[in-house]
């Protein structure tokens, strides 16, 4: 059974950091680009940052200068190192990858979320 699992969300206040963690398990062959996601509330789900199998990443502008995302491909990791948090990066994070698995094929594939509150 193939499965992202992801760690590293809680309770911040503003300004400070939070690293997420997300890593893929299973009869995995393929890992290809990686992201990750927010969902806050009332709201649509959003793409906050993706990163290729080969390392280019885009963001969101509204995390960009803030928010680093890395993958070590070894691993099936992907993180998202969140700095200078705001109020409005508040959300139920997500995330997500384009994994090749046995007997499946190439699909997309969903982590469970994780909350991040940022209090003012």
């Amino acid at each position: 059974q193939v499965q992202l699992v992801e760690s590293g969300g809680g309770l911040v206040q503003a300004g400070g950091s939070l690293r997420l963690s997300c890593a893929a398990s299973g009869s995995i062959f393929s890992i290809n680009a990686m992201g990750w996601y927010r969902q806050a509330p009332g709201k649509q789900r959003e793409l906050v940052a993706a990163i290729t199998s080969g390392g280019s990443t885009n963001y969101a502008d509204s995390v960009k200068g803030r928010f680093t995302i890395s993958r070590d491909n070894a691993k099936g990791t992907v993180y998202l190192q969140m700095n200078s948090l705001k109020p409005e990066d508040t959300a139920v994070y997500y995330c997500n990858a384009v994994l090749g698995a046995a007997g499946w094929g190439v699909h997309d594939y969903w982590g469970q979320g994780t909350q991040v509150t940022v209090s003012s």
